[in-house]
């Protein structure tokens, strides 16, 4: 049994700094085994109590060297412990240096300063900076910064850091040293070193004060030319912060690098932006619509940072959200201005149900705002960054966009250059609005995903329409009792024709069919509706909740036809889908015939869409699709895995087997014959014409593999390519060992393109898979200690294909936790991001539940565990 639990960490027990620091002096001598730090620190104290110790984080360094003002010290005058350097009795201001050594060759954990290939790089957040020196690693301590880099010139020509370059100078011997100064005091999270041999993509930016500003992007030499987009997406990303929240950028050059291992997608150190090569690198061959998509939204994420983040900070850890919201808020704006409002807010949702709704209703469930954590690392979650974002969203909605603009501005006119909470961003709001948001703010303390149950009745006589709200959000982990909720909800009411009608309520006209439910129950009648209408209800998913409605099937036809709200028109497909689905599923469960009711209704609903020439084909693709799995599964009392993927499979053979024609037809109408472009419209024609072969496939037979085979052969962009091969790896015959084979030998020497193929392997519902899966861990391109790798195999198998990783035999928890724990002791933080399906356990079958606890059990007992990885297991059991 573990005696030295992991210790707990609780907002409630915040307290200020006992020092700040003013300014840092940070020198380098890079060697891949021995890096020498030197660090000088200016410090004073601001708290704690007078004459205390001065205490700075440290993990994995060889002090060599400590100084309070220029005198060197020896024990017992100062101390170090596994975690930190305590000074005794230190002057109430100082100056403080430490030399130490590190191993970044040897740091697999991908924090703080460590090797990729033969590059350096560093990742800080959230504590890595405690691996590089001694410091208070903490967001609330900001500095200004002057680095010194010195190394080997051959090796690292190009060495790089936060702020301006200030200096270069050839030091002889081979050697050479590069000065950087940040003017902007920032923590020490977003500290950022990079020093290579490395190409350079450059192009220029005037911000609309008329600074010219050099925009630079970091690659391996020979993938220059696949630079352009993230360029592009950066160029649109600073144009757009200025002409929708009049924020322009502040120093004179903007960095990018893009390094091969890297544990998070990128990173938005000041200046200096530290990408996963995956979120730059992209060209029509190797890219899909989809990489495009996401190298234009994290581009534009990490530079928004630059002021939601960066120049305004988190006061503390809890208040992660407080820049990750309110940046992937940003991120979704951007991005619906760039391309299709409805088409994104689809996506975001459809994300936002698969990771964000299963955490909230799980062991893991937390608040925007977390009370408590064991590892930081294991909060940079969906809730944090998605549903912080959905807050934030909500708040636009209840102020409109000019005065959520007059918020923000009010903001950063408060706190430029602090670090501050949750709280201080929700009281500018309300300050500039002279709203009071005290109810709204309980989205951040209170975890789970809020139940609205709508019930109506129509009164001919009186031409009334009542609604009956009813909102409940059901316990979760440390929060038995809820509170209502401020739930904006807008409802639009369709006539017999189709059309909108206008909406009176008993309390007034309502402004573009806002209701806002504040408490447990309402009611909310609508006046002078001739005959009894059809609901439409939370259009946009302006509130992430999870809805129960009296809507008849016939009322989720007509909205698929109808409703104008292009959220709601999808929704009402995917609600009509996933009943016909849990019908089947459950009566299978039962033993009873397992084939969907009423499924001939909604294939025809499914053909009237396609029909409909209105329709942005971007649109008409996402329509068309089934609700997932695991969704399916989400809305179940007990998750049927295999009576699940029975029926979604039968269902997409009735619909690929019924709508020959018209998929055929669809087909043709979006085939894309201009060259590739990375465009919306192009994007939306290659989605519905893959949409359309994947149901003419979806018996997976002779006939499918040769229609697939020739789809792929006929491929000239990467998004073409991986949707036929996606078919393909389902098949039986040679057309798949075929295909598989002809991609590994054309891109067995491009990281990123294999990873595709590694993900498409592990997802493929065939029995054989997890056999494959074992297999493919032994590839020369497969590597335990690039996460890449490890999310494109391991975590694709466990996250994303359910029917194969819940076998029965409990085969893929056994191997989950075999990778979880061999990954555990090189890479703590991707090995916990991988345990998050076994937390689920309580929604299966007796059979599945103690297997999947036998494994969490096996990981639990570990002698030697992360916190990260203790943490997620623990609270999962």
């Amino acid at each position: 049994m573990k005696t030295d639990l992991p210790q707990t960490v609780r907002l409630a027990d915040y307290e200020p700094p006992a020092f700040s620091v003013d300014a840092v002096d940070l020198t380098f001598d890079l060697e891949p085994q021995r890096t020498v730090v030197t660090a000088v620190l200016q410090l004073r104290r601001t708290g704690g109590a007078p004459g205390g110790p001065l205490v700075l984080d440290g993990e994995n360094l060889d002090l060599l060297e400590v100084l309070v003002n220029g005198k060197k010290l020896s024990p017992p005058a100062y101390e170090t412990s596994e975690d930190a350097l305590t000074v005794f009795d230190p002057p109430e201001a100082l100056t403080l240096e430490t030399r130490v050594a590190i191993n970044p060759k040897a740091n697999t954990r991908l924090e703080g300063l460590y090797v990729s290939n033969t590059m350096f790089c560093t990742q800080c957040e959230a504590e890595g900076f405690r691996r590089i020196t001694y410091f208070p690693d903490r967001p609330d301590v900001m500095a200004t910064y002057r680095v010194t880099l010195r190394g080997d010139k051959a090796a690292y020509p190009v060495m790089l850091s936060n702020g301006n370059n200030v200096s270069n100078t050839d030091l002889g011997g081979g050697r050479h040293e590069a000065v950087w100064e940040d003017p902007f005091p920032k923590p020490s999270y977003l500290f950022a070193l990079v020093a290579g041999d490395l190409a350079m993509v450059e192009d220029r930016f005037k911000t609309q004060s008329g600074r010219d500003v050099t925009l630079r992007i970091f690659v391996e030499h020979g993938n220059e030319d696949r630079c352009d987009y993230a360029m592009d997406s950066l160029i649109r990303s600073m144009r757009w912060d200025e002409e929708r929240f009049g924020l322009e950028y502040d120093l004179d050059i903007f960095n990018i690098v893009a390094v091969s291992d890297f544990n998070m997608g990128a990173m938005e150190n000041k200046s200096l932006n530290v990408f996963n090569a995956k979120y730059i690198l992209a060209d029509a061959s190797t890219a899909t619509d989809a990489d495009f998509a996401n190298i234009e939204s994290i581009v534009a994420h990490e530079y928004f940072h630059n002021w939601t983040g960066n120049r305004v900070t988190c006061r503390d850890w809890f208040q992660l959200s407080l820049k990750e919201g309110l940046t992937v808020f940003r991120d979704q704006e951007f991005s619906s201005d760039q391309r299709s409002r409805p088409v994104k807010r689809i996506q975001d949702v459809r994300a936002l149900r698969a990771r964000q709704f299963p955490e909230d209703s799980g062991p893991l469930s937390h608040p925007v705002r977390p009370d408590a954590y064991i590892e930081i690392n294991n909060f940079y979650t969906a809730t944090v960054y998605e549903k912080g974002a959905e807050v934030i969203g909500m708040m636009q909605t209840l102020l409109g966009q000019d005065g959520f603009n007059d918020g923000l501005r009010l903001y950063f006119e408060r706190h430029d250059g602090q670090a501050v909470t949750c709280d201080d961003f929700v009281a500018a709001m309300a300050d500039a609005n002279g709203k009071d948001l005290s109810h709204f703010k309980r989205w951040y303390s209170q975890s789970g995903t809020p139940e609205v149950t709508v019930t109506s009745a129509y009164d001919a006589g009186k031409k009334a329409y009542t609604l009956t709200l009813e909102q409940m959000t059901r316990p979760t982990p440390g929060q038995s009792e809820k509170q209502p909720l401020h739930i904006p909800l807008r409802i639009g009411l369709l006539g017999a024709n189709g059309g909108d009608l206008d909406l009176v309520s008993d309390s007034g006209a309502l402004d573009g069919g806002l209701v806002h439910l504040t408490e447990e129950r309402q009611t909310v009648t609508f006046t002078n509706i001739p005959d009894r209408p059809v609901l439409s209800v939370n259009r946009g998913f302006g509130a992430p909740i999870a809805l129960n409605t009296d809507q008849t099937d016939a009322d989720l036809a007509f909205l698929m036809a109808h409703d104008s709200d292009p959220f709601a028109r999808w929704e009402a497909g995917q609600q009509y889908a996933t009943r016909l689905m849990k019908a089947a599923v459950t009566a299978m469960a039962s033993g009873e015939a397992g084939d969907p009711k009423g499924q001939d209704a909604f294939v025809a609903a499914v053909k009237n869409i396609l029909e409909d020439n209105s329709l942005d084909p971007a649109f008409k693709a996402l329509a068309i699709t089934l609700p997932t799995e695991e969704f399916v599964g989400e809305q179940l009392p007990v998750v049927h895995v295999d009576e699940i993927h029975a029926v979604r499979a039968a269902l997409r053979r009735k619909i690929g087997a019924d709508l020959q024609a018209e998929f055929r037809a669809a087909m043709a109408a979006n085939e894309v014959r201009e060259p590739f472009a990375p465009t919306a419209e192009q994007a939306g024609r290659r989605a519905l014409r893959n949409a359309a072969l994947a149901y003419l496939t979806a018996d997976y037979g002779p006939e499918a593999a040769k229609l697939a085979k020739e789809s792929f052969d006929r491929a000239d962009n990467m998004t073409d390519t991986i949707a036929a091969l996606s078919i393909l790896t389902e098949v039986d015959g040679p057309e798949r060992s075929a295909a598989l084979e002809a991609f590994e030998t054309r891109w067995k020497d491009n990281a990123q393109v294999m990873d595709k193929w590694f993900a498409l392997q592990a997802v493929a519902s065939r029995p054989d898979t997890l056999s494959h899966v074992k297999a493919l861990t032994k590839h020369p391109c497969f590597d335990i200690r690039n996460p890449n790798k490890v999310r494109s195999l391991v975590g694709a198998f466990a996250m994303a294909n359910p029917v194969r990783f819940h076998a029965k035999d409990g085969s893929g928890y056994t191997f989950l936790a075999d990778s979880v724990i061999e990954l555990d002791s090189l890479n703590p933080q991707v090995a916990a991001r991988m345990l998050g399906t076994l937390g689920s356990w309580r929604r299966y079958d007796a059979d599945r539940q103690a297997l999947m606890r036998s494994a969490l059990e096996r990981i639990v007992a570990v002698p030697v565990l992360s916190k990260d990885s203790y943490e997620i297991a623990s609270k999962s059991l």
